[in-house]
């Protein structure tokens, strides 16, 4: 498998988890149950497993992407920000999730099956933690609407065909 068609799938594959975590809270799946609350957690493993993944082949290989040779100066330079803060977005909310962890009285468990980490009890830093982890994970979905939105344009309005670039084979006809 090709590294773009490797970074794609992990791409697409982030995306469902992304949308989950924006609308599902873990007092949501709490009322749920405990098998409720063990899927929210597996589905963070999963989600942070595929951030760090992600992070790991940015800084081994850099961005496989390149901006297309219609984008103007201006939209050169949101694309080269776009999709760094996108990555290091990922990898400062895997970041703060474990601090999180860090800080909590008990033991947090990834999926039920992964610690977090060792827990030191700190109720105050938890807290902050906890705001950091909100604002930084609604801020990043702020910015990945961005990047969704931008490419949309250069589709549409350059018609370089960056859509195609970023979703599977199989949607080629829709576009």
């Amino acid at each position: 498998m090709s590294r773009r068609s490797y970074l794609k799938a992990l791409h697409w594959t982030t995306v469902p988890f992304f949308v989950w975590f924006l609308l599902v809270q873990p007092e949501d799946v709490s009322a749920l149950g405990a098998w409720a609350v063990r899927m929210h957690s597996v589905f963070g493993l999963i989600f942070v497993t595929l951030a760090l993944v992600w992070t790991g082949d940015y800084l081994w290989r850099g961005l496989v992407g390149r901006p297309g040779p219609k984008l103007p100066g201006w939209a050169r330079r949101v694309h080269w920000w776009l999709h760094r803060v996108i990555v290091w977005g990922l990898f400062g909310v895997a970041l703060t999730g474990f601090l999180l962890g860090l800080t909590s009285a008990r033991l947090l468990m990834a999926g039920g099956i992964v610690p977090i980490a060792p827990p030191l009890g700190l109720p105050r830093a938890n807290e902050i933690a906890g705001i950091v982890h909100s604002v930084e994970f609604y801020g990043l979905a702020v910015i990945v609407a961005g990047h969704a939105a931008f490419h949309i344009w250069r589709h549409v309005r350059l018609r370089d065909n960056a859509l195609r670039i970023m979703v599977p084979r199989a949607f080629y006809r829709f576009l």
